[in-house]
């Protein structure tokens, strides 16, 4: 009796499989070209697989020392700092095995720091989002309403430095307070097609008014980009931020730079549920200072984390969780020579 034919698409072909494969992974033939590369590569490499198709391995990843020494039988080193051909520098466990029965095929895979401690940067951001947000419904409902009888207080007291004192501490801790309860808003963004020009001019209209006046801010943008799929305030709120942050982190510089960049990088995805996503439009802050510290840049998006002593460790998470909810990501890099500081928000293009 034959065989029921197979449902189409009820079982995953082995080329959907590599694309949602969750480690960035390479496949290099005999003469050291690369044939294949799945989306995790694209984004941990910056090169859309369309580029790389061809090049030798060397021309998009110069491999760690000693692996021209392989004995052919694979080849593994880790937590290692390498630095791409564009300047893009990762610590990352380099692994390099054989094809059986294929002589000379290989694939390379590589795992962002020591067993993936970032792996595509999701699922332990995505897990310190989560505990921020019941964090901030906690202290919320916990602190606001004894600040508020606090406040009051001291204001019976009449004016006097304590007075002032007191009224002004409370009113920061409400303001942290304030900023906690946006991770707890779990509504789904409303989102819609945007040009992102507008909002990018009065962002940094802004800036210039306000923190970062006085400090010179290029712009080097794709005239042709398209519409992008996003919350309009959202992405103010997050631009904002970045900014602010850029301009922190050029304080202590003698000739401070911001850069706001804009690109369309084909071929750049994110993996939702075994589904591509393209992520095209890239919006870049760039700034010229020293970078975050080397022991926090694993965990740079992580909740109450902070290099500034008077940090809370609460901006670059909460720009994370709102690029998130309009199905985009944001990455840390340092790149160029010299090196500069780059926040790279990536995000989806509007269809039509």
């Amino acid at each position: 009796m034959p065989q029921p034919e197979p449902v189409p698409g009820d079982r995953p072909d082995y080329a959907e499989l590599f694309a949602a494969l969750p480690v960035a992974v390479l496949v290099i033939d005999p003469d050291d070209r690369i044939t294949h590369a799945n989306a995790v590569a694209e984004q941990m490499l910056c090169v859309s697989e369309r580029l790389m198709l061809g090049q030798p391995l060397a021309a998009i990843l110069p491999p760690p020392q000693g692996l021209e020494a392989g004995d052919g039988f694979g080849f593994a080193v880790y937590d290692i700092a390498i630095e791409t051909v564009r300047g893009i520098r990762m610590r990352v466990d380099f692994v390099e095995t054989g094809i059986a029965d294929h002589p000379g095929w290989r694939v390379v895979t590589l795992h962002n720091a020591a067993g993936s401690r970032r792996l595509a940067q999701s699922s332990d951001r995505s897990s310190g989002a989560r505990a921020a947000v019941g964090a901030a419904a906690m202290l919320a409902h916990e602190i606001r309403n004894p600040l508020s009888g606090i406040r009051g207080a001291a204001q019976l007291l009449g004016p006097g430095e304590l007075t002032c004192l007191i009224t002004t501490e409370v009113d920061r801790i409400a303001g942290l307070i304030d900023r906690m309860q946006e991770f707890g808003d779990t509504r789904p963004l409303p989102l819609s097609g945007e040009n992102i020009y507008p909002l990018l001019a009065h962002v940094r209209g802004v800036a210039q008014a306000g923190f970062a006046r006085g400090v010179r801010i290029e712009e080097r943008y794709d005239p042709s980009l398209p519409l992008a799929l996003v919350n309009r305030d959202a992405l103010t709120q997050v631009l904002i931020n970045l900014l602010k942050n850029a301009r922190e982190a050029v304080a202590g510089v003698r000739e401070p730079l911001l850069t706001i960049t804009t690109g369309y990088r084909h071929g750049i995805t994110r993996s939702d549920g075994g589904q591509r996503v393209p992520l095209p439009i890239e919006v870049c802050v760039i700034d010229n200072g020293p970078g975050a510290p080397a022991d926090i840049v694993e965990h740079l998006f992580d909740p109450f984390v902070s290099g500034k002593p008077e940090g809370q460790g609460l901006g670059l998470a909460l720009v994370d969780k709102l690029v998130r909810d309009m199905g985009g990501l944001v990455q840390y890099a340092r790149e160029g020579d010299p090196p500069a500081t780059i926040l790279r928000l990536l995000l989806p293009r509007a269809q039509g």
